[in-house]
């Protein structure tokens, strides 16, 4: 015999549609952070070696700013790419390339500095640029680093308690550094999904090299933090026309040091760049008849206009950096 179906009120349908409605809701609002924010607990960030030995590590949006901070720092600074990687591996392990404002007794930022011992005040220690440049002091003061182990160089700064930790971080450090240097160019890329709460425009682009970099990184321009873009003398064109209000233009090749040392800063502009799009709304990067563009998830710098790139890779020529609409 069979039994009757129970009688469900319309109250009672109502409120399962109500739930059901409310978890489509909020699904849908986390996708939406999370498109916004650029994933910030999901890697959108990719480099790979430049040796062609399959090597690659993925990294957050938030990494990314912070790495191109520490490497920016050091290079400013004139170090080697040896000092850049183990600062890269300490930050790794110390706060995996996070600016956290908490760590053990009174620890904080990217290297877990602590003011007590000196490093500075909180603020201070919370400002990357600043921690990293502390890091930077100490480390150049330990008698022959770069030929040290990475471990013991990174000890010897950090007086960890756990000293062998540094080293699992090498192999990653030594890709990010390769990359962020620009010694390995069109090897670092990441989605560039805008963020929704920081500046945007050419005047934060140029004030966040100047934060990273120092004030020398603009001289090329001739132009200073808040002029407009069309204050410069250099082109100021992308890549694809049609935005010079939105590009910063960034020349290399005209300035101190030519060849290799040209094309290596420009790489390094260009990936520091890219590690900033998310925060700084970037939307396209172009520099030696390659293109990065906002958007893109497979990892790639596409020559200009889509075709052949060989030749065109290692010729002088601007960074140029355009911001979204």
């Amino acid at each position: 015999m069979l039994e009757p179906s129970p009688i469900r009120s319309p109250r009672s349908r109502l409120l399962r549609f109500g739930a059901a409605f409310v978890v489509l809701l909020a699904v849908a609002g986390y996708v939406a952070v999370q498109y916004v924010t650029g994933g910030a607990g999901a890697p959108g960030c990719r480099v790979v070696s430049g040796d062609d030995d399959g090597a690659t590590y993925e990294f957050t949006p938030e990494q990314a700013v912070n790495a191109a901070t520490i490497t920016a720092v050091g290079t400013a600074r004139n170090l080697p790419e040896r000092a850049v990687t183990i600062a890269l591996a300490t930050a790794l392990q110390e706060s995996a390339l996070r600016n956290i404002d908490y760590g053990d007794r009174d620890s904080l930022g990217l290297f877990q500095q602590r003011p007590s011992q000196g490093w500075g005040s909180a603020e201070e220690i919370m400002d990357p640029a600043y921690s990293a440049g502390e890091f930077y002091e100490h480390l150049v003061e330990v008698p022959g680093y770069t030929r040290l182990p990475l471990t013991v160089a990174a000890q010897r700064v950090q007086r960890s308690g756990f000293p062998q930790a540094y080293a699992k971080h090498e192999p990653d450090a030594t890709l990010l550094a390769a990359a962020l240097t620009g010694r390995s160019g069109a090897t670092l890329t990441c989605d560039g999904r805008p963020g929704a709460t920081r500046a945007k425009g050419p005047d934060a682009v140029r004030a966040a090299l100047v934060r990273d970099f120092g004030r020398d990184v603009l001289q090329p321009l001739g132009a200073e933090v808040g002029a407009s873009a069309d204050s410069s003398p250099a082109p100021s064109a992308s890549a694809s026309g049609g935005s010079g209000g939105r590009t910063v233009t960034l020349p290399v090749g005209d300035g101190p040091g030519t060849g290799e040392d040209a094309e290596r800063r420009g790489w390094q502009l260009a990936h520091w760049a890219v590690a900033n799009a998310s925060s700084l709304h970037i939307e396209r990067v172009a520099y030696a008849g390659r293109q990065w563009t906002a958007g893109n998830t497979d990892s790639k710098w596409y020559p200009v206009g889509g075709g052949s790139s060989h030749g065109s890779e290692r010729a002088p020529g601007p960074v140029r950096i355009t911001s979204a609409r």
